[in-house]
């Protein structure tokens, strides 16, 4: 939308919401807030979506996977540019194929190895922060954020120490919108389906089995939709790791950040947190709710189906807007407050049904052992806000760089 056509939305008091928009995306909960209230099924003509805001709508559409499908792609612009994932990319398949893959991934991605993960979690952190005690201040996204999840993820697939720099830069570049608000979809379609880069981390685990990822992703028999038994194939194995390093480095590093963020700019929250160290897992989770690392995701709509009187087409793509459901008066007493307290029964920020996220107990492992970490070195920070900067994707939100003052 035009500077101009935005500008004059506002004086004219019109809601307008698009998330390619910096401004918006710098605060979008003033908005989202009035689309709950106002609008609730929101229509955006120009980038020709719908978009779900209140916590009911989101959850529902989120269950309701035959209508809401995510075979033709969850992001927008991946969506609208009608790109096919490679097989095995099982956030972008519905039943019966989705069904499949994801229960091989979840026979690998076992909670005995996401459990044992946790000494090489506080490992890698101590490795991040020590440097930087005594220093006067580090960047929480640059030196721990961005670094930890990197190290544990790349580490499960068997990648080489010198490469995970590179394969994590490679694919966050993928996902960023330049500053005008256009999406790179060339980069994102090409993390989608890079093989280069994994195939001889591959043909090494086939000669040097270890207790990792790649060798169960390399060794694993299945039963395959055609009935018959085998392995996965050289593709298969790169698209289930290329989606592996990504899952597993973005969002955890936008939520980790959160937790630096948030706690800084509520000391009050983080005093309690020191004084009672039990507290740091339902911290986590009101950071997922209050500051979800992925707010939105997209869907297309396989047939009509009314929504708040409206009667949505099939053939449309509908944002389900998960940040905006995690502040929904109608389920959230107090929403806008950040309380560490809060008990959190459930959100919506790992998915809800069919997509939840495979690896929610990884990511709440590795936010709860960083915020460990932090406290016992770092008692107290503050954010050098003059050089903190966002990150900026249509499909995850938070900071690229956070230094702090410790």
């Amino acid at each position: 939308m035009p500077t101009e056509r935005r500008e004059l939305a506002r004086s004219s008091n019109e809601i307008y919401y698009d998330p390619y928009d910096f401004q918006i995306d710098d605060d979008p909960y003033p908005v989202w807030k009035r689309m709950r209230d106002e609008m609730p099924l929101y229509r955006n003509d120009r980038f020709d979506f719908f978009a779900v805001s209140r916590f009911d709508d989101v959850e529902a559409c989120s269950r309701d996977w035959q209508t809401f499908i995510s075979g033709k792609g969850t992001v927008l612009e991946l969506i609208r540019a009608g790109v096919t994932a490679p097989r095995g990319m099982f956030i972008f398949e519905d039943p019966p194929i989705h069904d499949l893959h994801r229960s091989l991934m979840s026979r690998v991605f076992t909670p005995r190895r996401v459990a044992a993960l946790e000494a090489r979690i506080r490992a890698f952190c101590a490795r991040a922060l020590d440097r930087f005690v005594g220093s006067g201040g580090f960047d929480y996204v640059r030196d721990l954020a961005a670094d930890m999840p990197m190290r544990v993820i790349s580490e499960m697939l068997g990648i080489p120490e010198a490469d995970q720099e590179a394969v994590r830069d490679r694919i966050d570049a993928g996902l960023r919108i330049d500053k005008d608000g256009r999406s790179n979809e060339i980069d994102a379609t090409t993390v989608l389906s890079d093989h280069a880069r994994f195939i001889d981390y591959i043909n090494f685990r086939r000669r040097h089995p270890a207790d990792d990822l790649m060798t169960d992703l390399v060794t694993v028999t299945f039963v395959d939709e055609h009935g018959v038994e085998r392995h996965l194939d050289e593709e298969e194995i790169v698209n289930y790791s290329t989606l592996l390093a990504g899952a597993g480095n973005e969002t955890t590093t936008r939520l980790i950040g959160w937790s630096g963020y948030l706690l800084a700019k509520h000391p009050d929250e983080r005093e309690l947190l020191l004084k009672d160290r039990g507290l740091i897992p339902g911290a986590i989770e009101e950071v997922l709710r209050y500051e979800a690392p992925s707010p939105v995701q997209a869907r297309f709509v396989t047939r009509d189906v009314e929504l708040h009187g409206t009667t949505v087409p099939e053939g449309s793509v509908m944002l389900l807007l998960t940040a905006s459901a995690n502040r929904d008066e109608r389920r959230f007493a107090d929403p806008d407050r950040f309380n560490v307290c809060r008990r959190v029964d459930h959100h919506l920020s790992f998915g809800y049904g069919l997509h939840f996220c495979l690896g929610a107990a990884l990511a709440r492992l590795e936010g709860r052992v960083a915020l460990e970490e932090v406290l016992r070195r770092f008692p107290r920070w503050e954010v050098d806000e003059e050089n903190a900067e966002r990150v900026r994707t249509s499909t995850v939100r938070g900071w690229d760089r956070l230094p702090v003052r410790v």
